[in-house]
């Protein structure tokens, strides 16, 4: 059974850091692309950040420079650093994997708010 478990949402002021997790089973989790996705209210669901089996990463505009995808492939995790949050950032954090079939997690609830 394949699992997505997202984790290290939260609230957090303007200006603020927070490291999401992403931890898989059931997957060879290194030949997959892994990335994270956002949604926010009333809005489509967007990419935010990618990160190849090889480790090439690409970002949405708005956040390079304050955004990082990284991978682990020995814990089966990717993370996505996010800094300098803005209120614009605030929505629900989805994981995704694909590698001919295409996974997704629950999601974690980011808030940046003051």
């Amino acid at each position: 059974q394949v699992q997505l478990v997202e984790s290290g949402g939260g609230l957090v002021q303007p200006g603020g850091s927070l490291r999401l997790s992403c931890a898989a089973s059931g997957i060879s989790f290194s030949v997959y692309a892994m990335a994270w996705y956002r949604q926010a209210p009333g809005k489509q669901r967007e990419l935010v950040a990618a990160i190849t089996s090889g480790g090439s990463t690409n970002y949405e505009h708005s956040v390079k420079g304050r955004f990082t995808i990284s991978r682990d492939n020995a814990l089966n995790t990717v993370y996505l650093q996010m800094n300098s949050l803005k209120p614009e950032d605030t929505a629900v954090y989805v994981c995704n994997a694909n590698y001919v079939r295409v996974y997704w997690g629950q999601g974690t609830q980011v808030t940046v708010s003051s």
